[in-house]
This record gives C-alpha cells, structure tokens and sequence, in this order.
C-alpha cells in the first residue's frame, strides 16, 4: 500500500494528535485507533451518464440516476460512483 510514511508513523505511534488540532474532538477521542485501510472498489452501474462530444477538450459529464424504491443509501453510493468515475476520467471532464 502507498502512503506517506512520515505521517503513517506519526500518527501511528500518536493517534490523539489528529484530535489535538480540531477545535471540537470527540468525547472519546482517546479511544480512537489509527490505521491504513484498502478499500476494494465495488461494481458501481450508473444508470446514465451524458459524455460530451468527443471534439471537446474537457467538457461537462451529466450523471442520471433513477429510483423505483427506496434507497436508504442512494448518496452514499451516488457519490461513490460519481467520484470513482472521476478518479478514473478525471483527464476527460472538466465538471459535472
């Protein structure tokens, strides 16, 4: 896994130090733990995306995401999707 190593072990070796710059720490911030995490990426399907002509430099990408139900975690995964996508297209788009 890439980190930044100097800050990894700081906060490793000091997990409170985080909570020492916040103006507002949580009560049991002395219980919090430190670590460095993977996250495996789901499959995300996105109802529809609207990609700009391909003669355009950067253009504005449109996502469409429609719901039949409830979806208690819609933002959650709309946003996932969403930035995902433009981790892996961030060359192609300029906003959305």
């Amino acid at each position: 896994m890439r980190r930044d190593s100097i800050f990894y072990r700081l906060f490793a070796q000091s997990p409170t130090l985080l909570f020492e710059l916040l103006t507002t720490p949580p009560d049991n911030a002395a219980n919090y733990r430190f670590d460095s995490v993977t996250v495996k990426e789901p499959t995300f399907v996105i109802d529809g995306v609207f990609l700009p002509p391909d003669t355009e430099e950067l253009g504005v990408v449109f996502f469409a995401e429609v719901q039949f139900q409830k979806d208690d975690r819609l933002y959650e995964r709309l946003f996932g999707e969403a930035f995902l996508y433009f981790y892996r297209n961030r060359d192609r788009f300029s906003d959305w």
